[in-house]
């Protein structure tokens, strides 16, 4: 019997949280050292760019839920030194945004938040753009984190499969 249908929105948040889990377990994985080791890409390790993932989150999740940290989120972001820190605080972020689209009324995607840009003020934003941008920017810079891990003695996860009936139901 098919599940009832969902939010796109929906199905991207809760493909977000499997793949930032898959991500983050296996950078459990490494030894010492080797998730702030220096590599190649954007950010010069898997700390700073998962890092980065988390506290971009938690900017744009805040906006959306109306939290008014605004730029603090940056700012005051934590700086997690492990995979083994940065994955319960990631997970906690990622049922938010889960929790944000689960209760996101038909036709509220196309309504506007404020975003609080700092220096250059605030800024209204359609819902749906920035949900988009979010889940942009995670893929994005997780394609990076997967690369970087696949130059270390962890096998990269497997993260481009989505929600399809052969992969068992995860979609919850």
């Amino acid at each position: 019997m098919p599940d009832a249908p969902r939010s796109p929105f929906l199905l991207l948040a809760l493909n977000n949280a499997w793949a930032n889990d898959r991500l983050i377990a296996a950078c459990e994985g490494l030894a010492e050292g080797g998730f702030a080791a220096r590599r190649t890409s954007f950010f010069p390790s898997l700390r700073s760019t998962l890092n980065h993932i988390h506290a971009v989150d938690r900017y744009y999740i805040d906006a959306m839920t109306r939290g008014g940290l605004g730029p603090h989120a940056f700012y005051d972001a934590p700086d997690f030194a492990s995979a083994a820190l940065l994955r319960p605080a990631q997970a906690m972020l990622d049922q938010r945004l889960i929790r944000f689209c689960e209760d996101l009324e038909p036709g509220a995607e196309a309504g506007f938040v404020t975003t609080d840009r700092g220096v250059k003020g605030m800024v209204a934003e359609r819902v749906d753009h920035l949900l988009l941008h979010l889940f942009q920017h995670q893929t994005h810079h997780r394609g990076q984190a997967h690369a970087m891990l696949a130059g270390t003695e962890v096998k990269p996860p497997q993260l481009d499969q989505f929600f399809l009936a052969f992969d068992g139901g995860r979609a919850g």
